[in-house]
């Protein structure tokens, strides 16, 4: 196995040959959409009968929607050792919002792989409500009429467990989340499943902001069987144009969380997306487009743009204009992805964690069939 990185007058069909690879193969593995035509710069999956790479030892898991298309969930599941099914909701009462991810769990079923069903604070209109995590830790009964019907559900349902994916919590409810965490954690035990809760991502104890302040690192790494860094949108809609998981700031958040939570329970973030900026940015107007990751190689190709690669943000890059409006894109390839796989091994974390599994990127997961 090895990534070729695309110069000036290759082709598909001469990269092939190089690597006495069939075409067929190499479009294929590489999610080719316009085989007779590449990106200079662009990097591909080379995959060769012969010997494997070292293994990393790691474990991967991915956010599936029930309305994900199957034949994505086809690409990633096997190679997949879980799925996190998301996301069901609640009420300020404590009670659930219906939801059906049947045929996410059966075909997780077909591949053996182990579901654990999400838990966000949505309403039951569909939007988040951070006040609803204040009212299932504030409030024990509402916290407990919970508990039980999150229990019953995995029980029923046959959940491997309940992932916990909440922002926005208020720093007087730090403590009170903590102990929801441990409580929940009990009941599903007793029931042989487990728990594990997804972080911001933080650098420090007391670092400020709305998405920090309400979370305790070492308190949810000791109640939680595992947990899942959020380590993705640094670049984002309203922001300016970069990197959507810098390798750089990724690894500032992983090194925290290895001090306060033991490294086998980590799960490091990877983002199965990317972002499309109208230049020159301007604050409060600029909005990006969210595409995925083999979109923003094709628009690269149709625009003949040159891909760059950033050494800092470990990241692929490029510049385009279209209807005399320029635009800017950051995205994720192989050699990113590998860069992320590097340091989730060289820290000894438990694995990496996709979010989400919404958009094609074959590649990539081949990738992982080779390494983990």
């Amino acid at each position: 196995m090895l990534i070729y990185v695309v110069e000036q007058g290759d082709t598909a069909a001469s990269i092939a040959a190089r690597y006495d690879l069939s075409l067929q193969q190499l479009v294929y593995e590489n999610e080719l959409r316009t085989p007779q035509s590449l990106a200079v710069g662009q990097a591909l999956l080379i995959t060769q009968t012969g010997e494997r790479p070292q293994r990393l030892g790691l474990l991967a898991s991915g956010y599936a929607y029930p309305f994900t298309q199957e034949e994505l969930l086809l690409d990633a599941f096997p190679v997949l050792d879980e799925v996190l099914s998301f996301s069901v909701g609640f009420s300020y009462g404590g009670w659930l919002y219906p939801f059906d991810d049947a045929q996410v769990r059966a075909l997780a079923g077909q591949f053996g792989l182990p579901v654990s069903l999400v838990l966000t604070p949505l309403t039951e209109g569909g939007t988040f409500d951070s006040g609803l995590v204040h009212a299932a830790v504030s409030d024990l009964s509402v916290q407990g009429r919970l508990i039980d019907q999150l229990v019953e559900k995995a029980v029923s349902l046959g959940y491997s467990g309940v992932h916990v994916d909440c922002e926005y919590i208020q720093a007087s409810d730090r403590e009170g989340y903590v102990a929801f965490i441990e409580n929940l954690g009990a009941a599903l035990h007793q029931a042989g499943k487990t728990v594990s809760v997804a972080l911001a991502p933080k650098t420090s104890d007391n670092q400020t902001g709305v998405l920090y302040e309400g979370l305790d690192y070492a308190g949810l790494g000791a109640a939680a069987d595992s947990v899942v860094l959020m380590t993705y949108e640094w670049g984002y809609t309203y922001g300016p144009p970069m990197a959507v998981a810098p390798l750089r700031q990724v690894r500032q958040v992983a090194e925290y969380a290895v001090s306060r939570i033991p490294a086998q329970k980590i799960m490091l973030g990877i983002p199965n997306y990317a972002y499309d900026w109208v230049i020159p940015y301007e604050r409060g107007v600029t909005k990006a487009a969210t595409i995925g990751n083999i979109d923003a190689v094709q628009i690269a190709v149709d625009n003949q743009a040159e891909i760059l690669y950033s050494d800092d943000a470990q990241a692929p890059h490029f510049q385009y204009i279209r209807s005399d409006i320029g635009h800017e894109v950051w995205f994720e390839d192989v050699r990113s992805i590998q860069a992320k796989l590097g340091l989730a091994s060289e820290l000894g974390l438990r694995g990496v964690s996709y979010w989400n599994l919404l958009r094609s990127f074959r590649p990539n997961w081949i990738l992982l069939s080779q390494l983990l």
